[in-house]
């Protein structure tokens, strides 16, 4: 544990410290940070007052803070102290392990804080367990090592924490084999409490201050908390005096996926293939695993004849019916079947596959019974299933998710602070509070210091516009810019008709195609190469490109939602309580994506340029939520000025 320099300030009890931690945030904020340069910004103050009383009071509190603010600075101004004050950290839970280096590494946000006010603050990273190698695998493959690439085989044999972010460039196929996954059977490792994970684990346990975490290890361990600490194993976090949610309107896919149950027919399939292979393996076992073959085969054919079509989503709805019951509980026997089977003379196998795959194999079947089970169990009617487009792989998720969060972390009175450019809109906080199920929030919401109104000019289209138009207007505006744009799209499918609408038309500058390589590869280049223009379905968010690369965002469709299973289950909620759901679901939450993507334009304060509308807008019913998610204060002029501008 870090030895503290000083406390921030002194307080004699708890409504002192209420007192003393309000004063001390002003004081940072309008004297101590401005001597070292920083400018004195109205809505960080603000913000930072907001979130101070909130945790101090052990509120729920929704803290909405526009681009630019420095929220990061103003919560963190009251998560320390408090977590001196309780004795126990703070845990911030980020959306990606980006945003955790960003706040926690030595030239993160934390370590600039720390140095500044004369505090050393003890942060410490919790991060997925899938940033780490096995070491049971590692070993395992000591004697394959030559099918790895010389610089990971190097760093295999000199790296003391096995961490990921040490070798950046290694690719996801080669990480798969040396690293920690969910089917490793770590309670009878031989190797338990030793290997990397462990260590990591037993790092962060200690943390005086702040716990940086990443959204999936959050839930993961407010899941699985409780029956953990029954079963007399420790929590994967330690025991912490509040919450607070970076990125907060990102948390309901993690926490549903993490509550869930996941079956990859992948998995299975390899399993059964490994299986087969055993040599001298006994009559029972090679006639339980062709059963499974068989009813594996038949349940992911009746699955994906149940799949609802003509859907854009990233997950598929399933059509529930009998005989996809009827399938999944003869899958779910044969597993039952299979694991029996392999504990009964689990010695037999350990010749033909390696100890940590058979137990890999248990994990994995146990997991793939579970998720069936809950699946037949009332006939689908407490679970959420779907179909992952990416891996073909089946889901089922608790639908009572809300009240989950509830039972696990709102009702157990600690100061939980949701932050985001976009939660509300035009400070309607109504969407985000029912898709949490959060009846009792405080909230504050304030818009970006940045001149907007010089920065921003945004073009609405009046009219609904044809294809052809939407081309020849894209075309014009790319040309006219000189590139430098993102065009923002809803699916691939239009990604592709756009290219195939562009064929034959040459272009000063390269057009790069979400569907045409790596998300993160065309991230980087189109900030790299100045006059580019990238043209995606995914990137509304988590893209930050500042300066002359981009001055242009086109929005080629309104983001309304597809017919994603978890938004049909919010609208079924909206419908049974006599809520209109297009209105109560479609429109916030198209709103709150638009907000996303126009958030894409303007970085920095030197940063300018246009957001042009392609879908008629003007007198329609979703008018009032488009224009609450432009940039406040943004010239907005009509598309017949478009070629003016």
């Amino acid at each position: 544990m870090c030895a503290r320099i000083k406390e921030p300030f002194d307080y004699t009890n708890r409504q002192d410290f209420h007192t003393k931690l309000v004063e001390w945030v002003g004081d940072v904020l309008y004297d101590i940070l401005p001597e070292y340069g920083y400018e004195v910004r109205d809505e960080q103050i603000f913000t930072a007052f907001q979130v101070a009383d909130a945790i101090c009071k052990k509120e729920v509190h929704l803290a909405e803070a526009g681009l630019g603010t420095g929220k990061t600075f103003a919560y963190l101004l009251s998560a320390i102290p408090y977590a001196r004050f309780t004795g126990k950290p703070m845990v911030i839970a980020c959306a990606t392990s980006a945003l955790q280096e960003q706040l926690a590494n030595k030239d993160g946000d934390i370590h600039t804080l720390s140095k500044l006010l004369g505090l050393e603050v003890d942060a410490r990273m919790a991060k997925d367990p899938s940033q780490y190698i096995c070491d049971v695998k590692v070993e395992e493959l000591s004697g394959e090592l030559n099918g790895l690439p010389d610089e990971v085989t190097e760093w295999l044999s000199t790296t003391t924490l096995g961490e990921r972010a040490e070798i950046p460039t290694v690719s996801d196929r080669i990480w798969k084999r040396i690293s920690w996954d969910e089917s490793m059977g770590c309670e009878v490792c031989l190797n338990r409490g030793y290997c990397k994970l462990i260590k990591a684990r037993e790092n962060y346990r200690t943390t005086a201050d702040l716990i940086i975490v990443d959204h999936e290890t959050f839930f993961k361990d407010l899941w699985t908390r409780e029956e953990r600490i029954a079963d007399g194993k420790l929590p994967i976090l330690p025991s912490y005096s509040g919450v607070i949610f970076d990125e907060g309107h990102k948390i309901l896919l993690p926490a549903a996926m993490q509550a869930g149950r996941q079956i990859s027919r992948d998995d299975i399939e390899s399993m059964i293939s490994s299986l087969e292979e055993i040599q001298g393996a006994r009559e029972s076992l090679a006639d339980i695993t062709m059963k499974l073959e068989v009813s594996s085969e038949n349940f992911f054919k009746i699955l994906d004849a149940s799949l609802v079509p003509g859907e854009s989503s990233e997950r598929r709805s399933i059509r529930l019916n009998d005989s996809l019951f009827k399938a999944a509980d003869t899958f779910r026997k044969a597993l039952d079947g299979l694991l029996l089977e392999m504990q009964i003379e689990q010695e037999l196998y350990f010749e033909s596959l390696p100890t940590s795959l058979i137990q890999a194999y248990e994990g994995q079947i146990e997991r793939a019974i579970s998720a069936l089970y809950r699946f037949i169990r009332g006939k689908g009617k407490e679970m959420i299933p779907w179909v992952d487009q990416n891996d073909e792989s089946f889901w089922v998720v608790p639908k009572d998710l809300t009240a989950m969060l509830d039972k696990h972390l709102i009702s157990k009175q600690l100061p939980v602070v949701f932050t985001s450019a976009t939660l509300s809109n035009e400070g309607d906080f109504s969407y985000f509070k029912r898709s949490m199920g959060l009846t009792k929030a405080s909230t504050s919401t304030i818009g970006s210091p940045f001149d907007i109104e010089n920065q921003v000019v945004v073009t609405l289209a009046t009219s609904a516009w044809k294809q052809q138009e939407k081309i020849e207007r894209l075309a014009l505006l790319l040309k006219e810019n000189g590139g430098r744009a993102l065009v923002l799209v809803n699916n691939l499918d239009e990604v592709k008709s756009i290219r195939k609408s562009l064929e034959g038309q040459e272009f000063p500058f390269e057009l790069l195609w979400e569907d045409q390589a790596d998300r993160g590869y065309l991230a980087r280049k189109f900030k790299e190469e100045e006059t580019s223009v990238l043209i995606g379905a995914n990137y509304w968010e988590g893209i930050d490109v500042p300066g002359e690369s981009l001055t242009l965002v086109v929005i080629w469709k309104l983001p309304f939602p597809a017919m994603d299973p978890l938004l049909e289950e919010q609208r079924k909620e909206a419908k049974a309580q006599g809520l209109n759901p297009v209105e109560t679901v479609d429109y916030p939450e198209m709103g709150l994506k638009l907000k996303q993507g126009c958030g894409r334009l303007i970085r920095t304060e030197e940063d300018h340029g246009k957001i042009a509308i392609f879908d008629a807008v003007m007198g329609t019913p979703y008018e009032k939520i488009v224009m609450g998610a432009l940039p406040e204060g943004a010239k907005k002029i009509e598309e017949k000025d478009l070629v003016c501008e």
